[in-house]
Formats: C-alpha cells, structure tokens, sequence
C-alpha cells in the first residue's frame, strides 16, 4: 500500500544532514508494530510515541538533542579509515568502506562534536551504528584519543556515546590494539581532574563494552538497551543455561550495580547539564 517504510537502520529526520534511513513519511516501531509519521517521532525525542521505544539514532541526532539549540562544531572530520591489511572476506575491505561512506555519509563509526550544554563546554565523541555496525577500528581510537587531548588543553569534560558492535575485524590486531590505547588515555583526564561520561545504548557490545565504555566516572545508559561483551545467544550456547529474564538489558545492569542510572532521551541534556554542573562545583 506504501503508506510507510520499515526502518532497517536508525531514524532519518529532516535535520538530520548524515543519512541514517531510507525516505519516508512514516515510521513503523519494530517493539510495538504501532505506525507514527516521523515528525511525531521527532517530536517524542526520537521515541515511539506509543511505547517509549528508544529507536537507534545517529551521532548527529545526538548533537542535536544535547547542545545547546543543536549547535555544535565537529572535530577531526579529515580522518579516515585505511586498507593497511589489504584485507577480504565476502567482500574487500576497501569496497565496504566505500559502501560506508557512499551509505552513511560519515568519515567513520565515530564522530566527534564540541559545543554547550546549559552554557558549560562539552566534547562529545558518538557512534553511528550505521557505519559498518558502529565497529571500532583505528579511526575510533585515533579520534577518541585527540579528543581527550583537545578536552586536557581547553579544560573540557568528556563523553563517549557508545553504540557498536565490537572491534572491527577486516583491521584485525590493530582494531583490538585500541582498546588498551583508549583506555590508558582516559587516565590523563582523571590526572587533569577532567570528568568522564559513558553514555551506553543500544547495543555497546564486544571490545568497546570491555574497554573505555565501562571506564566513565559515570556510566549511564538509555531504556533497553543491549549492553555486554558477547550476545546473549552466544552466552547460552557456551554454558547450556537459560539466561535471567531481561539479562544484559540496561535495566538488568542497573539492578546489578554495572550503571549509575538510566535516562529517558527527553531528559538527557538535562541529566547531563546537572552531572557537568556538578563535576564543575567539585572542581572549584
């Protein structure tokens, strides 16, 4: 009847200048099957508006929704991954980044942003999903890391929003090199008094999950939202057992002392805006 279109891959709004969807007026929730035009959807935060599904978005998206009056200016944007491996599988390396690029209209699976959020200073590195499943390559580590230096030279606090699939595989050791190579940079923002926010959605798993993403001097997350090191159906395969109702869903994490809090994304920028005023108090 093309009344709508299923979305596959993340929400596509008008402001969104980063592809993430296909075109549509209408939207259909893949948790609740109930049908929204996607300027209700935008106004819900990205949420359906019948069950509160947070639906995956994209780094953009995010920008928007935090900083002030969806003003930010973005970092390191002349980065890109490289074919150093020559790697192949089903398909060339070189050709699925291509595909990438051509698909998502990113650099990469992170993007970083800096901007205000309540008038105070915040650098914000995000995951597009959409980039070959947001995998973490040298280019995230890279950025991750000028990032934490930009943040020690201006005095900026920091925060990671996490969405991938793990490590990306066609960059082979060099991909996994990144988790150490994250994770011992962050150490220079505690040594500068610099705050870390880890914000975790869905899903953050694999190598980002067992490195920088669990590493925030707060760890957060949204309503949902798959978080672990291996998926639940590989889990059960290993140890033959039935997993607990909920098991790696953000809630279960809360429940089990593994995040600080979960925030619903129309309160995000203020939840943030209240850790950065009070990480600024401390710091005075």
């Amino acid at each position: 009847m093309g009344w709508f279109k299923r979305l596959r891959e993340g929400i596509q709004t008008a402001t969104q200048n980063k592809k993430e969807a296909p075109d549509g007026l209408w939207f259909k929730c893949k948790n609740c099957n109930e049908t929204a035009t996607i300027k209700e959807l935008k106004e819900n935060f990205l949420k359906c508006p019948f069950c509160n599904y947070h639906e995956r978005i994209g780094s953009h998206d995010y920008f928007e929704l935090i900083y002030d009056s969806g003003k930010f200016t973005e970092l390191f944007t002349d980065l890109r991954s490289k074919d150093f491996l020559e790697w192949t599988d089903l398909k060339g390396y070189n050709d699925r980044l291509e595909s990438a690029y051509k698909k998502t209209e990113l650099n990469d699976s992170i993007t970083v942003a800096t901007g205000k959020v309540n008038k105070m200073p915040l650098v914000i590195a995000a995951m597009d999903f959409s980039f070959i499943g947001g995998s973490m390559g040298s280019v995230m580590g890279e950025k991750i890391s000028l990032a934490i230096d930009h943040c020690i030279e201006v005095g900026s606090p920091f925060m990671i929003i996490s969405k991938s699939g793990g490590a990306r595989m066609m960059e082979s050791a060099f991909s996994l090199m990144q988790m150490a190579k994250t994770s011992a940079k962050l150490t220079l923002l505690a040594k500068n008094k610099l705050p870390y926010f880890s914000f975790l959605t869905d899903p953050t798993t694999g190598g980002v999950t067992a490195s920088f993403a669990m590493l925030g001097d707060i760890n957060f997350s949204e309503p949902g939202a798959l978080i672990g090191f291996a998926g639940p159906r590989v889990i059960k395969e290993t140890i033959k057992k039935d997993l607990p109702e909920g098991f790696q869903r953000s809630e279960f994490l809360l429940e089990h002392g593994f995040l600080d809090f979960i925030v619903d994304r129309k309160d995000l920028a203020v939840r943030i805006s209240e850790m950065l005023a009070f990480f600024n108090s401390a710091r005075a």
